[in-house]
C-alpha cells in the first residue's frame, strides 16, 4: 500500500475526565458531537485517506465482489412454511437487492398473493429496511415495520391485505415488532426511549385509531432492563417480556381477551433466568432456578404460574446445556449444546420415549427452524457445517425419515469435497482447554507458512458456531485457513464457559484468544507474519485489548464497528445500552469495576509501540456501537503508534451497526476487508 499519502491529523481538546479520584485525560473528547461539522469533516477526510490509501486495489475488491456474487444463486426463493392456512415464502429476482414477500392459500400451487414489493418500497433510500410481518389471525392484515436511517428505531405500518391499501396510522419509534390479539384489531407493540433507544415501554394500538391515543400497558422502570411482546406459540397467550443480562420477568393475557389485565408470571428475583412456552394445561419453564448454571426444564398449572408451584420435567445436567425448547401436540423438542456441540432431542409426550436426531460431523450447526404448526409431526431444522452448505430438513418425528428441502446452492465449481474442517484444542495460560474450529482447502501443509484469519465474538454468552459462508470461500480457495477460537464469554462450552468471560472474568476471553493465537503459531498452521485477527463490536473490543496486549502476533487486524472506549461509554448512561450492559462488563460507578475495566479498555490502553496493520470500519448511524468510539481509538493511535503499519478507518455514512442494507451491498464492504487481507499476503488476484 501507499505510504507518501499522509493521514488526517485530528486536533486535540483536552478533556478532563475525573471519578473515584482518578484523572483521565481524553483529547479527543470532542468527536462525539454528532452535528458538530468539524467531526463530519473529520470522517470525510479518513474516508478520503482511506479511498486513496486502497486506489490500487479497488480493481481487486471489484473482483471479489464479482465472485462472491457470483456464487449466490439470485433468483432464489426460501424454503415455504404454512401458518394458518397459508403458504408463506420470500424470494429475490435476479438484479434485485430486496426481498418479495408472498403468501398462497392452503395450496402451494395457488396463485401468489404479494405482500411486498421491498425493491420498490426502497427506491429513493440509501438505507431500507423492513422487518416484523406480522399477519392477523383472520389474515386479513398485516403489520410490518421499517427504518430507513438504520438507527434501529423501526415505524410500524398496517397493509389490508384485501384491498391492498395501508392504514394511516404509522407507530413510529418501535423496535420493529408487534402481536396481534385475536380480536383482529389490537396490536401489542414496543416503544424506544428517544435517547438511549432502551425498549421499555409496551403499547395496545387499536385499529384504525390515531396512535397517539394508544394505551400504555406495561412500561419497564428499571433501566437495566428491557421490554418485549409476544404471542404463545398456542396463540393462546399474549406475552410481554422484561430482561436484563441477569435476570427475567414475564406477563400474561389470554388473547381472547384484550380489554383484560396482564398479571405477572412469577415476580423478578434477582440472578432468576427463565421463558416460558403454554402448552395445554401448563406452561413450560426453561430456567436457571435452583442454581441450574445449565439451565432445566420445569412446568406449571396455568393458573399456578409463582415459582413454588414449578416441578421438574427435565432436570439440570453440568454437561448439558439447555438452549431452547419447542412444542407441538404429540412431541417436546428440546436444543440442547453438550461438547460444545448442537442437540436436538425429541420426547414422546404420551410415554416419555426419546431419542436425538444423529449428526456425524464433529464441527457442525443444527438448530430448529420456523415451526409454527402445532398439530404434526414434522420438525424442521437447519443444518450446516464450515464445509457443507444450509440445508433445510423435513424430519419426521414419528418415523426418523429426513427430507431435505433445499440446500443452498453455490454456483460455479464449488466441491465441498476440496475442503476440511478440524476442531483442535488450546491450552489457555490458566490450563483451561479452548476449543477451535477451521477450515481449510485439502492438501494444507503445517509449516507456518499459512496466511490464517482467526476470529471471535466472546461475549454475551453469544455463540459463534461453525457455520458454512460462500463468501468465506474467497479466502479459503487462496490459501487462507479460517479459524473460530470458541473463548470464554460466549456459551459454547455451556453457561459455566458465559461466567468465566464477562464481568471480573472479562480478561480470560481476551487471554484466550491470544493463547489459540499462539498455539496456531506453535503448532504451526500459521506465523506471526501471516496471521490476522478479526471480530465485530464486543469482538471489535476483543481486537482492541488483543492489539494492546500482544499486538507482535498479528500481521493485521480488522475491527468492525468496535466498542473500544469501554469506560467512557459505560460511565455514560444517555448512550443507547449502556445501563442494560451493567451485568455483562459491571458498573465503572463502582470503584472496583472502574478499575478493572479501566485495565483493558482499549482507547484507554494504547501506547506508544508497534501495532499491526489494522482496518476499522463503522456506521455514521450506528445504534450499538457509537461510531465516534473508533473515531477516537484511530486518532490516538494515529498520534501514538510507532510503527510505518498501514492503519485505515472507513465510516459508512449512511448505515448502521449492521452495515448495508441491499442484499448484495454488504458484500462490497467485505470485499474491502478481504482486498486489506489479502494484499497483506501479497495476493491481488
Amino acid at each position: 500500500m501507499k505510504t507518501e499519502i499522509l493521514p488526517p491529523k485530528a486536533k486535540k481538546i483536552e478533556k478532563r475526565l475525573e471519578i473515584h479520584g482518578d484523572v483521565r485525560i481524553d483529547n479527543y473528547y470532542w468527536m462525539n458531537e454528532r452535528e458538530n461539522p468539524e467531526v463530519i469533516q473529520y470522517l470525510e477526510e479518513e474516508n478520503q485517506y482511506n479511498a486513496e490509501m486502497t486506489a490500487y486495489t479497488k480493481d481487486f475488491q471489484l473482483e471479489l465482489f464479482n465472485e462472491m456474487k457470483g456464487r449466490i444463486k439470485e433468483d432464489d426463493e426460501s424454503v415455504p412454511y404454512k401458518l394458518n392456512g397459508y403458504w408463506y415464502l420470500t424470494r429475490f429476482e435476479t438484479g434485485k437487492d430486496y426481498p418479495i414477500y408472498s403468501r398462497k392459500k392452503e395450496s402451494l400451487d395457488a396463485s401468489e398473493e404479494i405482500l411486498f414489493e421491498v425493491n420498490e418500497m426502497a427506491e429513493g433510500y440509501e438505507y431500507y429496511r423492513l422487518g416484523g410481518l406480522n399477519v392477523s389471525p383472520d389474515n386479513k392484515m398485516v403489520a410490518f415495520a421499517t427504518d430507513t436511517v438504520s438507527r434501529r428505531k423501526y415505524t410500524i405500518r398496517i397493509k389490508n391485505l384485501e384491498t391492498g391499501e395501508f392504514y394511516p396510522e404509522e407507530i413510529k419509534n418501535t423496535t420493529g415488532g408487534s402481536t396481534w390479539a385475536n380480536d383482529n384489531k389490537t396490536l401489542y407493540y414496543t416503544k424506544k426511549d428517544e435517547q438511549t433507544l432502551r425498549s421499555f415501554q409496551i403499547y395496545k394500538h387499536i385499529l384504525g385509531t390515531n396512535p397517539e391515543d394508544d394505551q400504555l400497558v406495561f412500561e419497564e422502570e428499571d433501566e437495566t432492563f428491557n421490554a418485549y411482546v409476544y404471542k404463545s406459540k398456542s396463540r393462546k397467550y399474549i406475552i410481554i417480556g422484561s430482561s436484563s443480562t441477569l435476570t427475567t420477568e414475564y406477563r400474561i393475557l389470554e388473547a381472547d381477551y384484550p380489554e383484560g389485565e396482564f398479571r405477572i408470571f412469577q415476580p423478578r428475583v434477582r440472578g432468576l433466568e427463565y421463558s416460558v412456552s403454554h402448552y395445554e394445561g401448563h406452561f413450560y419453564i426453561l430456567t436457571n432456578k435452583d442454581k441450574s448454571v445449565n439451565f432445566k426444564l420445569m412446568k406449571t398449572p396455568v393458573d399456578r404460574t409463582e415459582m413454588q408451584n414449578w416441578v421438574d420435567v427435565i432436570p439440570h445436567r453440568k454437561d448439558y446445556l439447555l438452549e431452547d425448547i419447542d412444542i407441538f401436540k404429540d412431541f417436546l423438542v428440546v436444543g440442547e449444546r453438550n461438547n460444545g456441540l448442537n442437540k436436538i432431542r425429541i420426547i414422546r409426550w404420551d410415554n416419555n420415549e426419546e431419542y436425538y436426531i444423529p449428526f456425524d460431523n464433529e464441527t457442525y450447526t443444527a438448530y430448529t427452524s420456523i415451526n409454527p404448526a402445532f398439530n404434526t409431526s414434522i420438525l424442521r431444522y437447519t443444518y450446516n457445517s464450515l464445509t457443507t452448505p444450509t440445508s433445510v430438513v423435513d424430519f419426521n418425528m414419528e418415523t426418523g425419515e429426513k427430507t431435505v428441502l433445499k440446500e443452498q446452492e453455490v454456483l460455479g465449481d464449488f466441491d465441498k469435497d476440496h475442503y476440511q474442517s478440524d476442531r483442535i484444542w488450546a491450552t489457555a495460560e490458566d490450563g483451561t482447554k479452548i476449543p477451535v474450529t477451521m477450515v481449510y482447502r485439502k492438501g494444507m501443509e503445517r509449516n507456518g507458512e499459512n496466511p490464517l484469519l482467526q476470529y471471535a465474538y466472546g461475549s454475551y454468552g453469544s455463540t459463534i458456531d461453525p457455520y458454512f459462508s460462500s463468501v468465506r470461500l474467497s479466502l479459503l480457495d487462496r490459501g487462507f485457513i479460517y479459524a473460530i477460537a470458541h473463548i470464554r464469554g460466549g456459551e459454547y462450552l455451556g453457561r459455566g464457559w458465559y461466567e468465566d468471560g464477562k464481568l471480573f472474568n472479562k480478561r480470560n476471553t481476551f487471554t484466550d484468544y491470544i493463547d489459540v493465537s499462539k498455539h496456531l503459531i506453535n503448532e504451526k498452521y500459521t506465523s506471526a507474519k501471516h496471521l490476522y485477527a478479526m471480530g465485530g463490536s464486543a469482538g471489535g473490543l476483543l481486537m482492541g485489548v488483543v492489539i494492546n496486549m500482544a499486538p507482535q502476533l498479528y500481521n493485521g487486524v480488522i475491527a468492525a464497528v468496535p466498542f473500544v472506549d469501554v469506560v467512557t461509554t459505560m460511565l455514560d448512561d444517555s448512550i443507547p445500552l449502556t445501563t442494560g450492559e451493567y451485568d455483562e462488563w459491571g458498573n465503572p460507578n463502582e470503584e472496583g469495576y472502574y478499575e478493572y475495566m479501566k485495565s483493558y479498555s482499549p482507547y484507554d490502553n494504547v501506547v506508544a509501540q508497534d501495532y499491526p496493520n489494522i482496518l476499522v470500519t463503522t456506521g455514521l448511524h450506528d445504534s450499538q456501537v457509537q461510531y465516534w468510539e473508533p473515531a477516537k481509538w484511530i486518532a490516538k493511535l494515529r498520534e501514538l503508534k510507532t510503527d510505518n503499519n498501514i492503519l485505515l478507518f472507513h465510516t459508512n455514512m449512511d448505515a448502521g451497526h449492521g452495515g448495508a442494507s441491499g442484499r448484495f451491498e454488504a458484500l462490497k464492504e467485505v470485499a474491502e476487508e478481504y482486498a486489506f487481507l489479502l494484499d497483506l499476503e501479497g495476493i491481488n488476484e
